[in-house]
Formats: C-alpha cells, sequence, structure tokens
C-alpha cells in the first residue's frame, strides 16, 4: 500500500508540475503581446455581422465584417493580420480591428518613403471640420485654405476626386499628416508664367480671359500670367468704366504693350488690336471742312466734340460764339448736343484736333474797317484793365484796345484804374485797324485837341501857382494845376516843414501854392518846388 501510495502521489506531482510549465509559458506568450501591435490571427467562426479570430491569446476577438474590404470571400480558418486595441473590455473579451491594422501597416509604409517636400497623390475620401481627408496609403488632412489658390473656397467640389498635394507637415507621435494642394497649384502656375514671360514679345496680339475688374482697368489672364489692360487702353472712344467694354470670363484678343520680367507686370492694350481714327485724319478732315459731332464734355477752357469713335476735337472757348461774351461753355453748348464746326487745326502725331463753332458769314472782324473807319467815334463799355490799357467792347466778339498812352494828353497814368472803372461806358476814337490779326487801337485823349502847346504858352519857369494834392508817393506828391494838367513836387523840392511821410504831410485834396522849376515840352512834364514860394 505504501507502494501505491507512493505511485500514486509522484504521478500527480508529475501532472501538477507539467501543469504549472504549460501556464508558465502561456503567460510568457501573453506577455509578448501588446496594445496596438499588429499580430496574425485566425477565423474561427463567421456570423452575419461579425468574424470571432484567435490570435493565440487568452480569449478570441469580434472584428466587424465591414472592415474587411473582401468580406464576402471569408471563410473559416483564414489568416489575417489585425491589431490589438485592448487586451480586455468590459465583458473579458480582447479588442481587435482588421482596419486600424491596415492602417497601421499603411503608415510604416508611408512614413518610410514619404517626408516633408514631397509630392503626393491621394483620392479625397470625407470632408471633416476645416478641410478633407485624402487617402495618400494613410489618411492625410488637406485644410480648406490649402485647396486653391483663392483661399477658402467650397470644399464639396473635391469630394472622390484624386488630388495632386506636397506634404508639408509630419507629426509621427501622433500619426498626422497635413498636405497642401495649393502650393502645389502655385508650383505649376509659377512654372507656367516663367515658360510665357520667356515667350512674350512687344506688339504680338494674345488671346486672353478678363479675370478681374476695377476702376481704372481689368486684369486679363494669359494663361498663367496676368497683365493689366488700362481703362485708357481698351477703346479709342471714350468710356467711363471698363464694364461698359468688358465682363468678367470674356475672351479677348490684346497686344503686349509692354513687360518687366523681374517684377512680373505685363500692360497690354486693347484699342492697339483695331486701326487709330487717327491714321488719316489730314485726309478725312483737311483745314476748313466743315463736321458734326456730339459734345462728350466741357471744361473751362472749351468743349470736346466727337466726330466719330475715338476722335474728338476741341472747340476752344474763344471760338463758341462771335457776338456772345463766354466765360464758360456750358453757357452755349451742353453734353450730348449735337453741334456742327469748322476744322481749324489738324496734330495728327500729337493727336489734336482744333475745332471752331463760329460761322464765317458772322465774323465781325470782316466789315470791321467799314463798319469803324479810323477817326471815327464810337462808344463802348470797359470789359477789363491790364497794365497796359483797357479793353473796350464795341460789340458781341469786337474789341479795342485803349493804350494807357492815349488816356489823357497832360496826366502821367501810372495805371488805367486811374482814369477809367470795369463796366464804365466810354467814348473813345478810332486809331487804327489791322482786321487781319484781329486789333483795333482806340483813344481817349484823342477825343480833343492837345492842350498841351497852349499850356507852354500860359506858363513859364519862376511862376508861383496855387494847386490842389491828388496823389502823395514816396518819391513826391502830384499838384492838378488846372483842370487836365498836373505838376510834380520831387520830394527834394517839399521842405523841411513838410519832411517825412508824404502820404500822412499831405493829404489829398490840400491846397498848396507852388512854383514851377521846369517845363518839358517833349515829355509833357512840369517840375514844381515848395520851397522859397512865399519870397518869389
Amino acid at each position: 500500500m505504501f507502494e501505491e501510495f507512493s505511485v500514486k502521489t509522484l504521478d500527480k506531482d508529475r501532472n501538477e508540475s507539467i501543469s504549472v510549465d504549460l501556464s508558465k509559458a502561456y503567460e510568457e506568450s501573453l506577455r509578448d503581446i501588446k496594445e496596438g501591435q499588429v499580430v496574425k490571427g485566425k477565423i474561427i467562426a463567421l456570423t452575419s455581422k461579425e468574424a470571432l479570430v484567435d490570435v493565440k491569446y487568452k480569449s478570441e476577438g469580434y472584428i466587424p465584417l465591414h472592415e474587411f474590404l473582401d468580406a464576402g470571400t471569408l471563410k473559416v480558418g483564414d489568416e489575417v493580420e489585425v491589431l490589438l486595441e485592448s487586451k480586455e473590455d468590459e465583458e473579458g473579451r480582447i479588442v481587435l480591428s482588421k482596419r486600424k491594422a491596415e492602417r497601421s501597416q499603411g503608415w510604416d509604409r508611408v512614413i518610410s518613403r514619404c517626408h516633408e517636400g514631397d509630392l503626393v497623390e491621394g483620392k479625397v475620401t470625407k470632408k471633416v471640420k476645416g478641410g478633407l481627408m485624402v487617402d495618400i496609403g494613410v489618411e492625410a488632412f488637406l485644410p480648406a485654405s490649402l485647396v486653391s489658390l483663392k483661399g477658402f473656397t467650397n470644399v464639396n467640389q473635391f469630394l472622390g476626386q484624386t488630388l495632386k498635394c506636397k506634404v508639408i507637415k509630419i507629426n509621427k507621435a501622433r500619426k498626422n499628416i497635413v498636405v497642401s494642394r495649393k502650393e502645389v497649384l502655385q508650383e505649376e502656375m509659377d512654372k507656367q508664367r516663367e515658360k510665357i514671360l520667356l515667350e512674350l514679345k512687344t506688339g504680338e496680339v494674345r488671346n486672353g480671359t478678363v479675370k478681374n475688374i476695377t476702376d481704372f482697368g481689368a486684369f486679363i489672364d494669359l494663361g498663367g500670367v496676368d497683365g493689366l489692360l488700362h481703362i485708357t487702353d481698351m477703346s479709342w472712344g471714350r468710356i467711363s468704366h471698363p464694364s461698359e467694354l468688358l465682363s468678367v470670363g470674356q475672351k479677348v484678343n490684346v497686344m503686349i504693350l509692354d513687360f518687366d520680367k523681374e517684377t512680373m507686370k505685363v500692360s497690354l492694350g486693347f484699342k492697339q488690336t483695331q486701326p487709330s481714327p487717327w491714321e488719316n485724319v489730314e485726309e478725312k478732315y483737311p483745314v476748313g471742312s466743315k463736321v458734326r459731332g456730339k459734345v462728350v464734355n466741357l471744361l473751362p477752357y472749351g468743349a470736346f466734340v466727337e466726330i466719330e469713335k475715338g476722335l474728338e476735337g476741341l472747340v476752344h472757348i474763344s471760338e463758341l460764339s462771335w457776338n456772345r461774351r463766354v466765360t464758360h461753355p456750358g453757357e452755349v453748348v451742353s453734353i450730348g448736343q449735337e453741334v456742327e464746326a469748322v476744322v481749324l487745326h489738324v496734330d495728327r502725331q500729337n493727336q489734336k484736333l482744333a475745332l471752331g463753332m463760329k460761322s464765317p458769314d458772322q465774323d465781325p472782324w470782316l466789315s470791321v474797317e467799314e463798319k469803324y473807319p479810323v477817326g471815327s467815334k464810337v462808344q463802348g463799355k470797359v470789359r477789363s484793365l491790364t497794365d497796359y490799357g483797357a479793353f473796350v467792347e464795341l460789340e458781341g466778339g469786337l474789341d479795342g484796345l485803349v493804350g494807357i498812352q492815349d488816356m489823357s494828353w497832360t496826366r502821367k497814368v501810372n495805371h488805367p484804374r486811374d482814369i477809367l472803372k470795369k463796366g464804365q461806358e466810354v467814348e473813345a476814337a478810332i486809331l487804327s485797324i489791322d482786321a487781319k490779326n484781329h486789333k483795333v487801337a482806340l483813344g481817349l485823349k484823342q477825343l480833343t485837341s492837345d492842350p498841351w502847346p497852349d499850356i507852354v504858352s500860359r506858363y513859364s519857369v519862376g511862376m508861383v501857382l496855387s494847386g490842389k494834392i491828388t496823389k502823395a508817393t514816396k518819391f513826391g506828391i502830384f499838384l492838378e494845376l488846372e483842370q487836365g494838367v498836373e505838376g510834380l513836387v520831387h520830394i527834394s523840392e517839399i521842405g523841411p516843414e513838410r519832411s517825412g511821410n508824404l502820404e500822412q504831410s499831405c493829404k489829398v485834396g490840400d491846397a498848396v501854392k507852388a512854383r514851377i522849376i521846369k517845363i518839358d515840352t517833349d515829355l509833357r512834364r512840369i517840375g514844381l518846388s515848395l520851397k522859397n514860394v512865399e519870397e518869389k
């Protein structure tokens, strides 16, 4: 019995020892599998929704069938690679994932051959907050601001499309990749722009698309390079805004006027692709010919008349009317009015056309010599005063000049205002007429005979006279000796009692006695002195 007991006892100990060894080996195998690790497993059962996979762990794990791309071909016994998400869930089972295993394996493959700055190609799988997810082997994030060159745009149009992008950021710790389509487009555009700039030639005509319209012009896309079509180069005619001629998206032929490769600035012209209306302007509108046109602009100095599209002439304010004194063109014409004019001058090189609206039949200068013979008396209104004389209007469009030297026989006139006022009605004598140059000379003093010979006969040096002060200046005072006759008392002949400020010590209108010390017949001047008047 003892021997039998011993044998049984030894068998029991051997079995327990074997069991302990197997348990220890099993636990060691379990410790080799870590969470987040991809392991091989075998499908041991299938249901309508899940696959039961044995990864030789303490329990099996269930994987949803939608994680398998080929779920319809699965069968019991198939080996699959899965990722161990968790060694134990709430029910004590392990958590496995087929999709995450593929993603983890894809990440390792992608990260081994993909670096920041590399170009990748992938399919847009879905829209997320802030952008799109692109499958490049793993899911990469494409921010909405980096989808196109314009910045933020409607990203829904890119769903399902395959896009070429550049890797701009890789976060290995978080397994995140950020890509940009914008940089790829920008680089392609830069290459295309450089290519086009090398091909551009001044004067050539290219087809472009209107990209944007502003108040000062339009930007034209030449296929990667934008050029500015300024409003002044759009039409030979007058336009107030580029939208009158162009619209966004419109195809248009433009001429290269100038370009700078360094700044990539291109100047374009549209009107230059069409014939200029100034080419044969001398033949079409010779000097003296009559034309009809529309008033398109009014300025203080004249009115612009459009004869044909792109061809305008200026009617100067002086050429608007013979019989009206025009201060602004708006007094005679208005914008949009149809008018008839005569071509006065043509300058094709500087693109200037001078027009006149004065009818030749109404020119008052044609009959001025007959109507105003030399020596006749006329009446008119003082229109303006200048330093050298006064312009007197005889009739509409006809002025005469009274020179400062023809205003008085005896008075020294420093300025016309000493005798005349603007708007004053005056009588004058016709001295000369130059109809060709439109000049009439008038005189006021010529209405009376020259009194100077009589004055000379009545006055002599040494004579003491009484006179009235008419003007006090820094160099002396003027005395009126009689009607129309003045003499000058130089400051050196004033005397000590009136020295100092003559304008204060010698009041205009005061009567004083003076002695004649000089009579200049040639210059018609009388010199006076206040010194030693009483003694003489």
